[in-house]
């Protein structure tokens, strides 16, 4: 007997709205210009990632959030990791990310605004790493990559979380290779990260973040 695999449905505004936005290549701090619009219901549906994955007419809206500590003396480190791909074998190893997060779910709220955008930001963190003492979010920005397939049917809204210490523990076994570096650090290994995340190094090097 078979079983259906049920299906996701995920968070989307139409790419014709984020042009009216304005859209950009990059980095764009400016995100209170474009979430009141991007998370307003009227604007969002819930459609099949399955479809959306390969329909660019769409932007599935996706929190990624940097994890930030610093240390007495007020310097600045980030979480990074490597995701998936198995240590074992070098070259199937996957990139590094700075970035945590994942779609926004019809689980996460049948309104699809601002509070399942959140709800949903929430799930994905809890599901993917635990964070030792308290924090505090704040959005920053958005990342925009049409320049590849993956890129043009996402939408990044990036979000730093300010961290009380730096407690921070996979609960996946794809996330491996855990731990707080320095920007310059990272800016060192650079071609190692994903495109989302070297737009969101670039930034924080150029102040704009």
């Amino acid at each position: 007997m078979m079983f259906a695999v049920p299906q996701e449905d995920v968070l989307v505004v139409p790419r014709a709205l984020f042009e009216r936005a304005g859209a950009f290549q990059g980095f764009r701090a400016d995100a209170q210009a474009y979430l009141p619009l991007l998370l307003d219901p009227q604007h969002t549906s819930w459609r099949p990632r399955a479809s959306v994955e390969d329909d660019p007419s769409f932007k599935q809206l996706i929190p990624y959030c940097l994890l930030a500590w610093r240390d007495g003396a007020g310097a600045a480190r980030y979480f990074a990791y490597t995701r998936g791909g198995g240590q074992s074998e070098a070259r199937l190893r996957a990139k590094r990310s700075v970035g945590i997060g994942g779609h926004i779910s019809s689980t996460d709220g049948e309104h699809g605004d601002d509070t399942s955008y959140d709800s949903g930001m929430r799930r994905e963190l809890a599901e993917e790493v635990a964070i030792g003492g308290r924090w505090t979010a704040r959005c920053v920005g958005l990342i925009n990559d049409d320049s590849n397939a993956v890129g043009s049917v996402h939408l990044g809204i990036v979000h730093v979380l300010e961290l009380e210490r730096p407690e921070v523990t996979s609960r996946e076994s794809e996330l491996v290779e855990c731990g707080f570096q320095t920007l310059q650090e990272l800016l060192a290994d650079r071609e190692r990260f994903e495109t989302w995340s070297q737009i969101t190094l670039d930034a924080l090097a150029s102040g704009e973040l």
